[in-house]
């Protein structure tokens, strides 16, 4: 008779939301593979470790469906273990301790050390940039520093993530060289903030040094920047970013709104003038920079005038890329304090309304685009299109340029050079002149 000593333990991890997340499951992969130990992400395995969002509600309600599922599979013996790591623990782990006592244990956001211990491997210092890459092979999150320093009022990710953190530039030239090594072509650089960066170590703030020397590490063709704070930023990264090839024009900078009623409640440190001056002096030194940001509506107290203000600002700015977000109440931030008082309805009536205005915009800007040709990466086949993105595209958000793949064979993770021939609200299609 088999019994469950002989089965071979294999962990699955299961990472929910953002880019942020998908790193850190990557070097608990890459440390538990240190250890011998088999591991897989988001496959088959009779261990699960549970890589958690706690942002906004949405983001909880999947977390906590996902903890759910795997408890039942846990129950019906599908699963022999259930572990629960992230935002959400970090921030609720006494509550869900209490609700969902059936999850072996449950481990915040710096407890890495402890949950490689109970999965039975040891934590290891020296792994570098050692990680299990989840994405395409041909690009990698590097994330330059952890937590933040912000005071935003409706933000909680100091509560899950802490003071902001820089790591060394040393060290984040040999994790991109080790990328790099792997076959890796574009990094995309992530943090809470990444306009802080270096504040802590170097005393200033050190993204354009660093960008200095990513852009020497060989085999990386792309450097793309995301999460930007405005307030502070440091100005010479757009110069490094005029002058160096490898890094793409293109930032995410998230606006929130532009409301000086409502920016000021939300703690921001900015106003309107300072953040179209902001806008203006990214598009006068790099001309073709694509700058995506992302809006909140619903702000307690945002009024109709307030709304139209931002819906006119949205009209002028014309961004390139951009994602509007409904409010989210959230427990022990600043803005709990306030009456959330926008009904859902409306909230929900604003957010489709400015991305309506968005999705009009960006047809216009891809009708430009039609007869030119740009630089593409291949990032996968699908149906019956090769899938790639230029640079001024990050993965999973932005647009995509879709080249038939009937008369064409394009291998993923290469370059090549692409025409423009037709163009959506947001896909491009795209033949490519080089294949």
């Amino acid at each position: 008779m088999r019994t469950k000593s002989l089965k071979k333990n294999k962990i699955n991890v299961v990472t929910l939301g953002c880019s942020k997340n998908v790193y850190d499951s990557e070097v608990l992969m890459g440390q538990l593979k240190a250890s011998g130990k088999d591991v897989v992400h988001e496959q088959e395995g009779n261990i699960v470790v549970i890589n958690t969002c706690g942002f906004i509600n949405n983001a909880k309600e999947e977390s906590v469906n996902t903890i759910l599922d795997y408890v039942q599979k846990k129950e019906s013996g599908e699963v022999d273990k259930v572990f629960v790591t992230g935002c959400l623990s970090e921030r609720y782990k006494p509550d869900l301790e209490k609700e969902i006592p059936d999850v072996d244990q449950y481990f915040g956001t710096t407890e890495l050390p402890g949950l490689l211990k109970v999965l039975g491997a040891d934590y290891r210092h020296e792994l570098i940039g050692e990680r299990l890459t989840t994405t395409p092979k041909n690009y990698a999150y590097l994330k330059i520093a952890e937590g933040c320093d912000r005071p935003c009022s409706f933000c909680a990710i100091p509560l899950m993530r802490g003071k902001h953190r820089s790591k060394s530039i040393e060290d984040l030239v040999l994790e991109a060289e080790k990328l790099a090594m792997n076959g890796v072509k574009e990094l995309i650089l992530i943090a809470q903030d990444l306009t802080y960066y270096g504040l802590d170590l170097y005393k200033k703030r050190n993204l354009a040094e660093l960008l200095k020397a990513l852009v020497k590490v060989s085999g990386i063709e792309w450097i793309r920047l995301h999460y930007a704070f405005p307030t502070g930023f440091p100005m010479d990264v757009l110069e490094v970013m005029k002058r160096e090839p490898k890094i793409c024009n293109y930032i995410d900078i998230p606006l929130q709104h532009i409301s000086d009623a409502i920016l000021k409640s939300m703690r921001r440190g900015t106003n309107k003038a300072k953040t179209t001056k902001l806008l203006r002096d990214f598009r006068n030194v790099v001309p073709d920079i694509a700058i995506r940001t992302t809006l909140i509506v619903g702000y307690p107290g945002e009024t109709e005038a307030d709304f139209q203000e931002l819906k006119q600002w949205v009209k002028a700015m014309r961004f390139e890329r951009l994602g509007c977000f409904t409010y989210s109440h959230e427990e022990n931030t600043h803005a709990f304090s306030l009456e959330d008082d926008v009904p859902f309805e409306i909230k929900q009536e604003r957010a489709n309304e400015i991305m309506d205005i968005q999705s009009q915009i960006s047809w216009e800007l891809n009708q430009e685009k039609i007869g030119k040709t740009y630089r593409i990466v291949i990032d996968r086949k699908e149906g019956g299109y090769f899938v790639g993105r230029t640079e001024f595209d990050s993965p999973d958000v932005d647009n995509e340029v879709l080249i038939d793949a009937s008369d064409t064979y394009l291998k993923t993770g290469s370059f090549y050079e692409a025409k423009i021939t037709d163009a959506s609200d947001f896909d491009l299609y795209a033949e490519v002149l080089n294949a």
